[in-house]
């Protein structure tokens, strides 16, 4: 009684609101979501119920991780809501990452903000196929450990070099896969350069955007731990997402010492990025 209560309540409040500000249909161009229950339920079967309302009749449709779609509303309705069994799918992240589409009368596509539910633990690596969470773990753990690759380039000459950086402080906003934000610190070895040793203290700023996983960009303060001291400006590409834990990325970076001003070099660098062991705000 109760929930079909809040939903008149919310499907009242959607009908003013359309009467109230009812707009020219040219500059409807977009159907708003409103998004009422949102779950994965604890009892097995693992059950993600969704309802949420339309700000027009709409087709609906949900996009799971980004590659499993299933059917909402097969006809069209500004009242949506479903129900769908998640314990066959191969989840690894303790999150389903999740979009709402849209079909609209004229046949327009769009797509609501991103979302995320939380998953029960039971249901993660229950597939026949897929190893164990202590294998899962250790393989993690090992590719999280795993420097990255970095060539350095100074006045003509270029060195290899080997960089980790851990992601220590994440800050999110709500419907965002990727924090909006981190501050990070960041070790790297030089080969054959007189600078062998560099430590950095940084802050990355998040933009996801399509096609890809999301553009970044960057400040650090960095030292060679012997009086040459430094910032950083940077920018990365997140190009793909592994096991939604990992990030393949490919990152530039510009070195200005405060003195020794002629020495200035550039980073090229490919590597992961995850936050697995990065306190969330």
């Amino acid at each position: 009684m109760l929930i079909a209560k809040k939903n008149v309540f919310y499907f009242s409040l959607l009908i003013w609101t359309k009467l109230i500000i009812a707009q020219p249909d040219s500059l409807q161009e977009k159907t708003e979501v409103f998004l009422i229950d949102s779950y994965i339920t604890p009892e097995l079967p693992h059950t993600f119920v969704i309802s949420f309302f339309t700000s027009d009749s709409s087709k609906s449709f949900v996009v799971l991780n980004g590659r499993y779609e299933y059917e909402v509303s097969k006809n069209f309705t500004m009242d949506h809501k479903t129900k769908i069994l998640v314990d066959s799918l191969k989840l690894l992240s303790p999150t389903i990452a999740y979009k709402i589409k849209l079909i609209d009368k004229k046949g327009r596509v769009s797509f609501s903000e991103n979302y995320e539910v939380k998953i029960p633990s039971s249901s993660i690596l229950k597939s026949k196929d897929q190893p164990s969470i202590f294998t899962v773990c250790c393989f993690g753990g090992v590719i999280f450990g795993l420097p990255s690759p970095t060539y350095l380039f100074e006045n003509g000459k270029g060195y290899l070099s080997l960089t980790k950086e851990i992601p220590l402080f994440s800050f999110y906003s709500v419907g965002y896969n990727y924090p909006v934000g981190y501050i990070s610190a960041e070790y790297a070895y030089v080969f054959n350069y007189e600078r062998k040793n560099f430590v950095r203290l940084g802050y990355k700023q998040i933009f996801q955007v399509p096609k890809i996983q999301y553009i970044s960009f960057g400040i650090n303060y960095f030292s060679d731990l012997t009086g040459y001291n430094g910032v950083s400006p940077e920018f990365s590409l997140g190009l793909l997402r592994i096991y939604n834990v990992f990030t393949l990325f490919l990152r530039y970076r510009h070195n200005f010492y405060f003195k020794d001003k002629a020495n200035n070099f550039h980073e090229f660098t490919v590597g992961l990025y995850s936050n697995f062991f990065s306190i969330n705000f």
